[in-house]
């Protein structure tokens, strides 16, 4: 069952146009990885998804409702949530706050205090730490948690393994496995290539705003992706 479709969505930043006629779906359950270069478009057009961005055309439907000109705290209550690039968590309080804080905003199900913290082992020892004393590991996995305390439909996540050391790269990604297992839906934007291959049920790869390359993870080659992500099929193509 299709539980998000963007139809021909535009966004711009003032007169760069970021996002530019793109249309995909995602199926419930779904893991759908998106992959390009810096400024392909991939965070503005998740942020677009959320709510934080507003479009500039084309239509964005959750659910079978259009919530295209939806505010983002009403599509947080109907099940979007964004886990954005640069975590974005309040230094100054604790990583307990932190989660219980979404949890006030959010909607009722499975994700609690508790079952947050056994998806993220990692913060149970750090329940109490400001999330500004965290590690990067720590905040990606406090980021995620607030995310899972709101009880989304659509879980977006954006760079997820950015500025991250390997090995908490690896930590984070083991609770990630978790929710994937669980059939949760999930859009991540992912800079590394075999990360998002091993995690996704499809792939699409952003370039200049527009996603030129998508199909299923398990039948797309990493050098399919790759020449994808820098372009080198248009170049091929503009030279013969």
């Amino acid at each position: 069952m299709t539980l998000l479709a963007v139809e021909q969505l535009e966004a711009r930043h003032g007169l760069l146009q970021a996002v530019r006629g793109v249309s995909f779906t995602v199926d419930a359950g779904e893991t759908f990885a998106l992959v390009g270069a810096n400024g392909a478009g991939k965070t503005t057009l998740l942020r677009t998804i959320a709510g934080a961005h507003r479009p500039a055309a084309g239509r964005i439907s959750f659910d079978g409702v259009d919530v295209t000109a939806v505010p983002a705290y009403a599509r947080l209550r109907t099940g979007i949530a964004l886990v954005p690039e640069g975590r974005r968590l309040f230094a100054g309080m604790t990583v307990k706050e932190n989660l219980l804080v979404a949890g006030a905003y959010g909607r009722r199900g499975h994700w609690t205090l508790e079952t947050v913290l056994d998806a993220f082992p990692l913060l149970q020892r750090r329940l109490n730490s400001r999330a500004g004393n965290l590690s990067g590991g720590e905040q990606q996995a406090t980021a995620i948690g607030r995310a899972l305390m709101t009880n989304p439909k659509l879980l977006l996540l954006d760079e997820v393994s950015l500025g991250l050391a390997p090995i908490a790269v690896e930590a984070v990604y083991r609770s990630l496995e978790a929710l994937i297992k669980a059939k949760a839906t999930i859009i991540v934007v992912e800079q590394d290539i075999g990360r998002a291959l091993g995690v996704s049920t499809r792939v699409a790869c952003m370039l200049e705003g527009r996603i030129i390359l998508t199909g299923s993870a398990r039948d797309m080659t990493r050098e399919q992706v790759t020449e994808a992500y820098f372009g080198l099929q248009r170049a091929r193509r503009a030279t013969s």
